[in-house]
Formats: structure tokens, sequence, C-alpha cells
């Protein structure tokens, strides 16, 4: 049996817990502090924490409340937003984060991934990339929260992340994000087949049969957020997390 690492995301804005459709429509869901308490009690693999407002307002990552929300976690923690430089990195290693997720400064700076590397140790440095279809139906790299786009393909870009020193990749579908749809599929394949790291799908899922589908498509971890933040059809906020039991008979004992 093979256990495929379940991660909840967690969007931070302006201090408070939100989620999105689409990397926009933005509703506040509550307080993060609370959010991990009780992702606490249902025993998560780790917690992704991305502060979504951070690079767009270019400012650095709240330490402050960053330590406050590790303090309170007991699995491992990712934190993602406004990282830029070496000496935040440590910063946030120091205050109790396990493993950095870089966005916008991997693709203005990949000497920083390097750099992030050499210093935590590959397995601690995630590079988190965002991609969505144009209209002609070619996928491209956006950063800055979605708003730029790169030009550059995903697969080909995840390759030069993995060759700078990333140990892990984020990678969520911009045109799945908070819809409940399912994963892209077809991206986590072309990017799972272009590097030798592990590959963590994010945007779309609605159920454990989600996960299933994005590791046989090359996933090594699945992460969610609408799917455990809220309740269907009405989005109403509820905190849930399938049960040991139903990820182990839905979902580990399918890669045994």
């Amino acid at each position: 049996m093979k256990r495929i690492r379940v991660i909840p995301a967690l969007l931070i804005q302006k201090k408070g817990l939100v989620k999105s459709v689409r990397f926009k429509d933005h509703k506040y869901v509550g307080d993060p502090i609370n959010a991990v308490k009780i992702f606490n009690e249902k025993e998560v693999d780790e917690i992704v924490v991305l502060d979504i407002s951070a690079t767009v307002e270019k400012r650095p990552p709240d330490i402050r409340q960053i330590r406050e929300i590790a303090s309170e976690a007991f699995m491992p923690l990712g934190y993602g937003g406004g990282i830029t430089r070496l000496d935040e990195i440590r910063d946030l290693i120091a205050a109790g984060i396990e493993k950095v997720i870089i966005n916008t400064a991997a693709f203005l700076n990949p000497d920083l991934i390097r750099e992030a590397s050499a210093y935590v140790g590959s397995q601690s440095v995630v590079v988190s990339i965002d991609a969505k279809k144009n209209l002609f139906g070619k996928y491209k790299v956006y950063v800055a929260n979605g708003t730029k786009n790169t030009g550059l393909d995903p697969a080909e870009y995840a390759a030069s992340m993995e060759n700078a020193g990333a140990g892990e990749l984020l990678v969520n579908s911009i045109d799945k994000d908070g819809t409940f749809e399912g994963y892209d599929t077809e991206l986590i394949t072309r990017i799972s087949e272009a590097v030798r790291i592990p590959v963590v799908a994010i945007g779309g899922a609605s159920s454990i049969d989600d996960f299933v589908l994005a590791v046989r498509h090359g996933a090594s971890a699945v992460s969610a957020g609408s799917m455990f933040v809220f309740q269907r059809p009405h989005r109403a906020v509820l905190i849930s997390y399938p049960s040991q039991a139903e990820l182990k008979n839905k979902l580990f004992n399918q890669f045994s």
C-alpha cells in the first residue's frame, strides 16, 4: 500500500483565509489559525499556506503571522507568498516552516532556487507552477497570482526548475481552481513526464476519486482547497477532511 500525501491548501489574503475560483472572486472563509487547529484534529499529512496578496502588494512574508500559524500546526507546514530573498527563507525556516514554496521569484530569479536548495536542501524547496491554456489550447505558465503570462511552456519550465534545484513542484491549474471539476490531468501528465521530482497536483478536486485520477496521471501527492473548506452545493464554509479509513480504502489501496 502506497501512502499518497493529501494536503489542504490554505490561501491567505490580508491575513484572512480566503478561497478563489480561477484565481478570482475571493471569498472570505475564516481565520487561518482556526482552520489549522481543525486540521490538527483531522490528522492531515501536511498543510500548504499561500499568501496570495504578498507578491502583488510587493511585500515580504508576514513572519509574525506565519510563526503564529506554525506554532499551532502539528503537521509539516509549507509556505509560499512574497519570498524573494534567501534571508527570508532563513526567517521562514526559523519560524517553523518545513518547505518554502516559490512562484514568481523562481521565474524572475532562478538563482534563488539554487541558493535555497544549497541552504535548506532541495527536499524543502518547492516551486509552484500556475498554468492555464490560451485561446490556441497551449498551456502557459503564469506568475504574480495568475496575472502575468510568462509565455513559457509548463513542462519545459518544470524541467528547468528541477535543474535549478527544486525538490518538488506544486502544479496548479488556473482553469480548474475552485471549480470542483476535477484536476487537469493533461497538465499533470505533461509535467510529471518532464521531471523526476515529485509533482503535487492542485486545482479542481471534489472527491477522493479525483485524487486517484491525479495519481494515475503522474502526481506523487494531491492538494485541495475548496474541497476541504466548502460544503456543497451552496459553498457554505465547513472545514472537512477524509477519514484515514476513507483514504486507505479509496486511495492508498489503489496503489499497493
